[in-house]
């Protein structure tokens, strides 16, 4: 994928800095889907805690979607990403460990992950809701184990039923990441604003980094809809 940007910004001259554009649209792309991936497990572990029978952890649960959904984004971001950086240091100082440093990136898809995690999470509520129990009965009835009524009967339903909701998120989550360059990630805005001041056309390639997030934005709604149509495969639809 790399080698087709580097063709793509080869045809077009821009002063020599399409590399510099180039690896922070690379580093906005990795970031996203490493977030959306571990998001996605953050909310489907919430999601079934939540629709469990144990009070104490759905308490929790319910307390980490509430403080995620109060919070602005941008706060959280900055909470977590010193939050983690200190409580790490300071674990290491009291147990006597080499200091552990969290980069950019890493602390990026961890910011996203659990900011967003708790959004998948509702999504995946909702959808596990939709399901009716008896579908769940009629794998155990069959000999079907817990993990495997999971994987083979309830998963593809859930998936079926939160494909909308997770599209919208992942939109979201594109977003955000211009939010991560406030803490020295070298991302696609980051890349794009630098490349600006060292040529005076700041303008210029601001508009080029919108014009990348949304064909960004439009691959991943096509690969959204292969998804709805991989899932919808023994679905008959209402007209």
């Amino acid at each position: 994928m790399q080698d087709l940007f580097s063709k793509a910004f080869s045809l077009v001259d821009l002063g020599g800095y399409g590399h510099l554009l180039l690896q922070g649209t690379w580093m906005t792309v990795k970031l996203s889907l490493l977030s959306f991936f571990l998001a996605m497990v953050i909310g489907v572990f919430t999601a079934l805690i939540k629709s469990s029978k144990n009070v104490f952890l759905g308490f929790l649960a319910t307390c980490y979607t509430t403080l995620i959904r109060g919070v602005p984004d941008l706060v959280l971001m900055l909470l977590i990403f010193y939050g983690v950086q200190n409580w790490i240091g300071q674990l290491t100082k009291i147990f006597g460990w080499e200091f552990i440093y969290i980069d950019p990136f890493s602390a990026g898809v961890i910011t996203l992950a659990f900011i967003y995690g708790a959004y998948f999470s509702e999504t995946f509520r909702g959808a596990l809701q939709a399901i009716p129990k008896g579908q769940k009965e009629a794998a155990l009835a069959f000999g079907l184990s817990e993990s495997q009524s999971f994987r083979y009967v309830i998963f593809p339903q859930m998936m079926r039923f939160s494909i909308p909701g997770l599209s919208n998120v992942w939109q979201v989550i594109i977003k955000a990441t211009a939010l991560i360059s406030i803490i020295g990630l070298n991302d696609l805005i980051n890349a794009a604003v630098e490349a600006g001041k060292s040529t005076n056309k700041v303008f210029l390639f601001l508009i080029l980094a919108a014009v990348i997030f949304l064909i960004y934005s439009i691959l991943s709604n096509i690969a959204f809809a292969l998804l709805k149509k991989y899932f919808q495969i023994g679905v008959k639809e209402a007209n």
